[in-house]
C-alpha cells in the first residue's frame, strides 16, 4: 500500500517507486554517463572525444599509442563510437599525407566490387567470361568466378615478387591480359594461394560489368560519398590505363580511416547507403579455403595471426606491406588505422622480421584491450614467436612470369609485348607516376 503523508510519500514507498521506474524506464538510475557517439564527417577529419567519454582509460590508450609510435608507426588513429579518441604525436602532419598502402588496395577493390554487386551489375558466382570481351582468354580462364578472384582461389600460378616488381616501373603493357596468360596450376576454387594478378583481373572484370572506367566508378560510388576528392589520392595504372588491383594506392591515413569507419557502420556514411550490410557480412565471413580471409579482408579468429594477432576474434582488417592497416573491431565499436615501416621485434634475425610480423599488432592490442573500461576484454596473453618455416620461393618468383611481360615465353599473351598490346597505343613507362606528381 502506498501511504500519502504530510511529506507526500513515505520513504519506503519512494524507494519502491524508484525501483519500479528504474526497471520500467531503460537507462534511468544509471550512475555511468551515456557514451558519446560522434557523427560521421565528409571533411578531412572526424569528430574527437575524450577517452573517458567512450569508456576508455586515457593513460592506457596513450600507452598503446606510444608503443606503436616507438615501433615505426608514422601515424596512429584510434576511434571508438566514430570518435577519434587517440592519435600519434605526428598525426597533425602525417594524417593528410598520401602514403603507399600496398595491398590495402585489395580490400578497397573488394568494397568497389561489393557496390557493383549491390547494384546488380554482377553476381559473385558469375564466371568472369560473362563480362570479358568475346575471344579474350581461353575457356578455362573465362570459367573462373568473381568469388574465386575475391577469395584468392582462382588457381592462377602465383609469384608475388615477380607479379609486383614490374608495377614499380610501370613497364607492364596490360596487367589483365597478363593474368589471362598466367597458367592455372590448380582447379579454380580448390586451393587458396595469394595472387596479385587475380585482383588485377578482378578490377578489369568489374570495369566491364559496370560499363565505365574502374577509377571513375570507384570515385563516384565509394570515395565521393565519403568526402574523398579525386585529387586526395592516387591509384596507379598500367600502360593500357588499367587500374592496379593488388597495390599502388596512395592515400592519407585520414581517408583510410574513413574506409574502416564505413565498414564498421555496415556501409552507411552521413545518412547515405554506400555499401550494403549484406555484402559486408559476406566480405568478413571466413572463406571456404582460408578461414582467415573473407572477400579480400583479413579476419581474426582461432589460428589467425597476421595481421590481427592479439585483437578480439571478430576483428577484420585491411593490410598492406610493412604494416599499413585499418583494423575494425565490431564488438568494441573500435577502428584503428596506422601506417609506417614494419616495426615488429624478432629474435630470429632478418627472416623473423620479414615473416613474423604479428608481434607488433599482438602487443599493441594487448595494451589497447586493457584500456577498455566498460566491457571486459580478455587479455590475449604474451606473444610467443613461432619458428620461421623453411620457405619455398616458388610462390614468390617466376622467370616465366617476368619474361611474359616482355612477350617472351609461355606466360605471354599472344600478340602482346612491351611495345604493342591490343588496339590502343601504350603509354610510356613511368607516365602514370609522372601524371600523379603535383603540378
Amino acid at each position: 500500500m502506498i501511504r500519502l503523508g504530510r511529506a507526500g510519500v513515505s520513504f519506503s514507498s519512494a524507494v519502491l517507486i524508484t525501483v519500479v521506474l528504474c526497471l520500467a524506464v531503460p537507462g534511468l538510475g544509471r550512475s555511468e554517463p551515456v557514451a558519446v557517439n560522434c557523427a560521421q564527417s565528409l571533411g578531412p577529419s572526424q569528430s574527437t572525444a575524450t577517452p573517458e567519454s567512450v569508456g576508455m582509460d586515457a593513460a592506457k590508450l596513450n600507452e598503446a599509442i606510444a608503443f606503436a609510435f616507438r615501433r615505426n608507426r608514422s601515424s596512429v588513429q584510434v576511434f571508438r563510437h566514430n570518435c577519434l579518441v587517440g592519435a600519434g604525436v605526428d598525426n597533425a602532419i602525417t594524417g593528410d599525407e598520401r602514403w603507399a598502402l600496398w595491398s590495402v588496395a585489395k580490400s578497397v577493390v573488394s568494397m568497389i566490387t561489393g557496390i557493383a554487386y549491390d547494384e546488380g551489375r554482377l553476381g559473385l558466382d558469375d564466371s568472369i567470361g560473362q563480362y570479358l570481351p568475346a575471344g579474350l582468354g581461353d575457356e578455362a580462364h573465362r570459367a573462373v568466378t568473381i568469388r574465386q578472384l575475391l577469395t584468392e582461389t582462382s588457381g592462377l600460378r602465383s609469384a608475388t615478387v615477380s607479379e609486383s616488381a614490374p608495377g614499380v616501373a610501370q613497364i607492364e603493357p596490360n596487367i589483365a591480359l597478363q593474368a589471362l596468360a598466367t597458367p592455372l596450376v590448380y582447379p579454380p576454387g580448390s586451393t587458396y594461394e595469394y595472387n596479385q594478378r587475380a585482383v588485377d583481373l578482378l578490377v578489369y572484370v568489374v570495369e566491364r560489368a559496370v560499363g565505365e572506367k574502374f577509377s571513375s566508378f570507384a570515385q563516384r560510388k565509394l570515395f565521393e560519398p565519403l568526402g574523398i576528392a579525386e585529387s586526395d589520392y592516387y591509384w596507379a595504372r598500367d600502360r593500357s590505363q588499367n587500374t592496379y588491383g593488388f597495390s599502388f594506392i596512395f592515400m592519407s591515413p585520414n581517408d583510410l580511416s574513413k574506409l574502416g569507419l564505413l565498414m564498421l557502420a555496415e556501409g552507411s556514411w552521413a545518412g547515405q547507403r554506400v555499401l550494403s550490410s549484406s555484402y559486408i557480412r559476406q566480405a568478413t565471413t571466413p572463406s571456404e579455403r582460408n578461414h582467415c580471409l573473407g572477400l579480400l579482408f583479413w579476419l581474426g579468429g582461432p589460428g589467425c595471426k597476421e595481421p590481427v594477432s592479439g585483437a578480439p576474434p571478430d576483428t577484420f582488417a585491411m593490410a598492406g606491406l610493412g604494416g599499413q592497416n585499418t583494423f575494425v573491431i565490431p564488438s568494441l565499436d573500435i577502428v584503428v588505422t596506422w601506417t609506417g615501416v614494419f616495426g615488429n621485434v624478432t629474435g630470429l634475425g632478418l627472416p623473423g622480421s620479414i615473416q613474423n610480423g604479428a608481434e607488433l599488432t599482438h602487443n599493441f592490442f594487448r595494451i589497447l584491450s586493457a584500456s577498455i573500461t566498460d566491457v571486459a576484454v580478455p587479455d590475449p596473453g604474451p606473444y610467443t614467436e613461432p619458428p620461421v618455416p623453411a620457405e619455398d620461393l616458388g610462390p614468390f618468383t617466376s622467370l616465366e612470369i617476368t619474361l611474359g611481360i616482355f612477350g617472351i615465353g609461355p606466360y605471354s599473351y599472344p600478340g602482346c609485348d612491351v611495345f604493342h598490346c591490343g588496339p590502343e597505343p601504350l603509354a610510356p613507362p613511368f607516365s602514370d607516376w609522372l601524371r600523379s606528381l603535383p603540378r
